[in-house]
């Protein structure tokens, strides 16, 4: 493979990782659900132990994404996690107090209370979604940020990265397109709890209260979503000169990029189809068969949008301040040798997801009741 066919995959192989960690963070949506759906310690128990038994995966998933970005872009995982710092330590701070609160949640002489650790449940799932929202938002918007990669040769101040703002990265936070989706994927990840917990839970008065959160929730998701869109296809997008490389700004970059990259805007229509009607069994026919097409529709909705951001001449993580500094697939890459040794570690990705599928599949063959909480020694 070429330079430029390497960066192109590893830009896929990054993006997928980030699709399915959107699609599994029903874990942290149904983290913010426990007020709302369960009326009972027993209920708040059932939901708990539902979730809890794949939100492993969720956090497996985030550390393998943060590994892959690192190693294939690491002039962005240095831009971003070593400026925008005080984002990525609030996530994975939220991440640290879910594994804690489900390791001790039910443990003898919990010295915190089982509330107190319900409590950091709902930190993670408002902060995750919602921040994790926000950061993908800058691929699209920018960040003050400037790289001088000549700097590595002044051995008094090598750094090559340096951020703008003194609020290091939650500036983001205030603009609108990026809050925008930031709560898309908050209200989106309660949307396919809801349609987790009727596949999966075995009892009638929590499957009916989820049909019904989930019609209020999805409008919610349908709104912020529809308002991220709208801005994203009307604004102007971080467009790079083939020849000269120079990036510049281009009205209707974004719109540009659907129609050019057809494929990816067939992908995006298919994932959106697939989302809205997942919410409709589920909601409307209350079947436990609308997380798999929501959850797949997510995956490839996500995907699309990263495409967007990455491919067809533009900048995937822009700068504001120097639009020359903005980080592209091509100048923010690892080595051609790095790439390609790493390309031969990614042919063990599809066994990874089938090892995730057979997880999946051997702890979900019969759906959760209050017998199994009772009758389970390991039990959250």
């Amino acid at each position: 493979m070429s330079y430029a066919a390497l960066q192109g995959y590893w830009w896929i192989i990054v993006s997928i990782l980030a699709s399915v960690l959107v699609f599994l963070m029903f874990v942290q949506g149904g983290q913010t659900l426990l007020k709302q759906i369960a009326k009972t310690d027993k209920e708040r128990s059932l939901l708990i132990n539902s979730i809890g038994r794949k939100w492993d995966l969720t956090f497996t998933t985030l550390v393998t994404f943060g590994g892959a970005f690192f190693a294939s872009f690491p002039l962005f995982y240095s831009t971003s996690f070593g400026g925008a710092y005080w984002v990525w330590v609030l996530i994975l701070f939220s991440f640290i107090i879910q594994a804690v609160s489900y390791e001790y949640r039910t443990k003898a002489n919990n010295f915190l209370g089982t509330k107190t650790y319900d409590v950091f449940l709902l930190i993670n799932g408002v902060l995750a979604t919602i921040l994790i929202g926000i950061a993908v938002g800058t691929f699209f918007t920018g960040s003050e940020f400037s790289v001088v990669k000549m700097n590595i040769t002044n051995a008094s101040d090598p750094v090559i990265s340096r951020w703008q703002t003194a609020t290091h990265g939650l500036e983001a936070a205030f603009n609108i397109t990026n809050l925008a989706l930031g709560l898309a994927i908050f209200f989106l990840a309660r949307v396919l709890a809801m349609l987790y917990f009727i596949n999966n839970i075995d009892n009638e008065k929590i499957v009916k209260r989820s049909a019904k959160q989930l019609k209020l929730c999805s409008i919610a998701f349908l709104v912020f979503f529809l308002l991220f869109v709208g801005l994203l296809l009307t604004k102007e997008g971080f467009a790079v000169n083939p020849d000269t490389k120079e990036v510049f700004m281009e009205p209707y970059k974004y719109v540009h990029n659907l129609l050019e990259m057809p494929v990816v805007f067939i992908l995006f229509l298919i994932g959106v189809v697939g989302v809205l009607f997942g919410i409709f069994l589920g909601a409307f026919k209350i079947s436990g068969k609308g997380i798999w097409y929501a959850g797949i529709g997510t995956i490839i909705t996500v995907f699309s949008l990263l495409m967007l951001a990455g491919f067809n001449h533009t900048a995937f993580y822009p700068s504001t301040f120097d639009l020359q500094s903005s980080l592209t697939i091509h100048n923010a890459s690892s080595s051609k040798y790095t790439l390609t040794a790493m390309s031969w570690v990614s042919l063990l990705v599809p066994f990874v997801i089938a090892y995730i599928w057979y997880t999946w599949k051997s702890m979900s063959k019969r759906k959760v009741s209050e017998e199994d909480i009772e009758n389970d020694t390991m039990a959250y």
